[in-house]
């Protein structure tokens, strides 16, 4: 990034909203644990089950999850087919890595896009258990959705600059003899 400051808004932006993200789905992971800690209690304990923990503890595990999904995806850390990148020229290396940015981009916009459309069908039903609507369900889709889609830019934006090597080298540095 350090030859074009015109992206370093942009990185920062993204980076911000990538720590929020992350944070975020800490926080929900701890909370989730409690919620069923306290379900445990309820049922076990008190022999009187909350109904509201179980869509709670869903709920939250959905947001914690596609936060922490997107956040992969602008650390790199998602899926990739590493040893096609290992073994490819730098060109194809190049273009493979741009193509997986628009693929996964892609991927994050329809996820937020369908998302959307699936929270606001279901917005005038109640979740089982917990006054919200369903809609709510989906909301994470929406929220996951949009940061993948974002921090997939931010690669592509970046490779397409030529900012960044592609994370795979071609060959080893200490070749087997």
């Amino acid at each position: 990034m350090g030859h074009f400051p015109a992206l370093r808004p942009l990185r920062r932006l993204v980076s911000l909203l990538s720590r929020t993200a992350l944070w975020i789905s800490g926080a929900g992971l701890v909370l989730m644990t409690a919620v069923v800690f306290w379900q445990v209690i309820g049922r076990y304990v008190l022999n009187s089950s909350p109904s509201w923990t179980e869509p709670f503890a869903l709920l939250l595990m959905s947001w914690f999850i596609l936060l922490g999904a997107a956040v992969g995806v602008r650390e790199r850390d998602h899926l990739g087919f590493e040893i096609g990148l290992h073994f490819a020229a730098p060109p194809m290396r190049r273009a493979m890595e741009i193509a997986t940015n628009v693929l996964v981009m892609g991927f994050g916009a329809a996820m937020a896009v369908y998302g959307w459309d699936l929270a606001m069908g279901t917005w005038s039903a109640k979740m089982a258990g917990i006054d919200l609507p369903q809609g709510v369900d989906y909301l994470p889709l929406v929220g996951g959705g949009a940061l993948i889609a974002l921090f997939s830019l931010e690669k592509l934006v970046e490779d397409l600059a030529g900012a960044e090597e592609p994370a795979v080298p071609l060959h080893a540095e200490h070749p087997i003899d």
